[in-house]
């Protein structure tokens, strides 16, 4: 079988990326193609063939490929994927929107739609690089070829219905993969007194809001990412020598924190959220926004707390009520396995299984 995998673009490791690698685990002889590809962070495709757009001859392609947005429907529309029986499209911007062959099924792996266009007041990266006419025709574009997979897949019930309101399609809810044999926990290692917080230095993920609650609280906070507010962000810290910027580190050491930290603070709105469900793999309780996908993924007062607003007061409040808590390590760690590596792959290859098995004779008819 021919199998293409079609992504927005492969430039940095993050939560897509690590759901492509298991899509790719299972189907290891498939043909990448993606906008925009920097072979250095993904050494896993070494010996992968991956099929790169036009976009990829523009010199700050790799590091400034925000700016190119505009340009990305007519990147992913040069594909010519006519000769594959199936293709994987793993979307959070333009790859569903992939032409395909008329006796192709196309599956698309939605992590959601376009939040720089449909969740601005969220993700803020499109201000300031799309006009509002480029927004508002990107819209139009991305409902248009919303019909273009055959089918939905998607991360959460959160996006799930997201999905459904914006491009009025139905979908089924795989949960992304953690590696829950990695991220163990280790009760040999004596607990140490900080917090940690775990992600890319960007907007919408809030570690603004974490910074000052601990300039306030005085305790400890370890900052484990990288990313263009890094600056801001350390110059917002100084003074604080309770703060600490760990920057980008190995799997191996993010794995020693999760196991010794008292808590992961998780401020932002996640359309799934992978990095709680490592934690509390790692046997590490979260205190969480409360809402998008930690509302799936933690259980209140057994793995984790939420608190009600992105404000100051309110993390406060969390923060000083789970001081006085207690959680088990063993059921935290017991609710991270409901998505463990070998359950995504389990129900991803059930699912592509049985939807070629029954419809792809029909699909394109």
């Amino acid at each position: 079988m021919r199998v293409a995998i079609v992504c927005d673009w492969l430039t940095n490791q993050g939560g897509a990326e690590k759901v492509i690698e298991s899509i790719h685990e299972i189907y290891p002889k498939a043909t990448f193609f993606t906008t925009i590809f920097n072979q250095k962070n993904f050494p896993k495709l070494k010996n992968s063939k991956v099929v790169t757009s036009f976009l990829q001859k523009i010199p700050f392609a790799k590091t400034k490929y925000p700016y190119l947005f505009p340009l990305m429907p007519k990147a992913i529309e040069s594909f010519k994927l006519d000769n594959f029986d199936l293709v994987i499209s793993s979307s959070h911007t333009v790859a569903k929107a992939v032409k395909t062959g008329k006796n192709t099924l196309h599956i698309c792996y939605c992590h959601t739609p376009a939040r720089s266009l449909w969740q601005s007041d969220i993700d803020q990266r499109g201000k300031g690089l799309l006009k509002k006419y480029f927004i508002e025709k990107l819209k139009v574009w991305d409902k248009k070829t919303a019909n273009r997979p055959d089918f939905y897949l998607t991360n959460s019930q959160n996006v799930k219905a997201r999905i459904e309101k914006i491009y009025a399609r139905e979908s089924v809810v795989i949960y992304p993969p953690v590696n829950t044999d990695f991220y163990q926990p280790n009760s040999a290692i004596k607990k140490a007194d900080f917090y940690l917080f775990v992600s890319r230095l960007i907007p919408y993920k809030r570690a603004n809001l974490a910074i000052e609650v601990f300039k306030k609280l005085r305790l400890p906070l370890k900052i484990v990412g990288t990313g263009p507010l890094e600056t801001k962000l350390k110059q917002m810290a100084q003074n604080y020598p309770n703060i600490e910027f760990l920057d980008a580190i190995s799997d191996k050491n993010l794995l020693k924190l999760y196991q010794q930290a008292k808590g992961l603070i998780f401020p932002c709105e996640e359309d799934f959220g992978i990095v709680p469900v490592e934690a509390q793999s790692a046997g590490l309780p979260v205190i969480a926004f409360n809402k998008g996908g930690a509302l799936e993924t933690i259980i209140n007062a057994k793995t984790g707390i939420f608190f009600d607003t992105q404000s100051v007061q309110s993390l406060i409040a969390a923060i000083k009520k789970f001081e006085k808590m207690k959680f088990n390590l063993e059921v935290t760690r017991e609710n991270a396995l409901r998505f463990s590596q070998d359950k995504f792959k389990k129900n991803f290859r059930n699912f592509v299984q049985t939807t070629l098995k029954k419809y792809q004779p029909i699909i394109k008819k």
